[in-house]
């Protein structure tokens, strides 16, 4: 949707109503979050008024307000006296938000976001693994090999085996003692795995080379080898997304990982 002016109204189409969730004020936000993300409901236009969304949306003022306070927190939008909210541009987007995020993901039409979200997995795993290298105790140096045998025996299942991943990733970072950076990785890769562009369709030569990749890096860790854990870590995030990555996506323009 395009527009001419820096404060141009927009029309919004509400949900069917009978897909409102328990709290109304949902409602305007997922209909607004994915508007603005998706680009239906351009930069700097102005949201309708008030009494519009009341009357477009079926709701109480107190709903709207609520809405509007909601989509402010997320960056989303401002409210500016006179004006009303006004969208913002994506560099005010919380994207660790999880519905602007998911939003995001679904959009993603050339994968910028998700190149850009297997970067940020990169960095920070890498350097969990390293930390898991040097403070994992022997329950978490069990563990993480029990779940490397349970791996080896999934890999005849790739749909398994990709649940399993996800449990060996998790408690590497467990190990590390980096809850904040777990926290993270996880809210932002469980995202990105609703996308099938993301996830792809593994087949079990694909996870038995994945699953190699993952006997270097706990090798690394049982060796108390931090660089050799972080530097496996990294090699193997981004040698996965390559595997898996849909061709035909330039990721806007930006290089590719490798």
């Amino acid at each position: 949707m395009a527009t001419d002016s820096p404060h141009a109204t927009v029309r919004l189409a509400p949900a069917a109503a009978a897909r409102r969730p328990a709290r109304l004020a949902d409602l305007l936000v997922d209909s607004i979050v994915d508007g603005i993300v998706s680009g239906d409901i351009p930069p700097y236009a102005a949201l309708p008024p008030e009494a519009a969304l009341v009357e477009q949306f079926e709701v109480s003022r107190i709903t709207v307000r609520e809405a509007l306070k909601l989509l402010e927190a997320k960056g989303l939008v401002e409210v500016r006296r006179g004006i009303g909210a006004v969208v913002r541009d994506d560099s005010h987007w919380n994207l660790l938000d999880s519905a602007v995020l998911a939003a995001a993901v679904k959009h993603d039409s050339n994968l910028t976001i998700l190149d850009e979200l297997v970067s940020v997995r990169s960095a920070l795993e890498s350097d969990l693994a390293g930390q898991a290298a040097l403070l994992a105790t022997d329950e978490d140096r069990a563990e993480l090999e029990a779940i490397y045998h349970r791996l080896e025996a999934d890999t005849a299942r790739p749909e398994i085996f990709i649940e399993t991943d996800v449990e060996f990733h998790d408690r590497i970072m467990a190990a590390s003692g980096n809850r904040l950076a777990r926290s993270i990785v996880s809210s932002v890769h469980s995202q990105a795995r609703t996308s099938l562009r993301y996830q792809g369709h593994p087949s079990i030569e694909a996870v038995t080379v994945t699953n190699g990749e993952h006997r270097i890096i706990l090798d690394r860790i049982l060796d108390r080898d931090a660089p050799g854990a972080a530097q496996a870590m990294t090699a193997h995030i981004r040698s996965a997304w390559q595997r898996r990555r849909p061709e035909g996506h330039g990721g806007g323009g930006r290089p590719q990982l490798s």
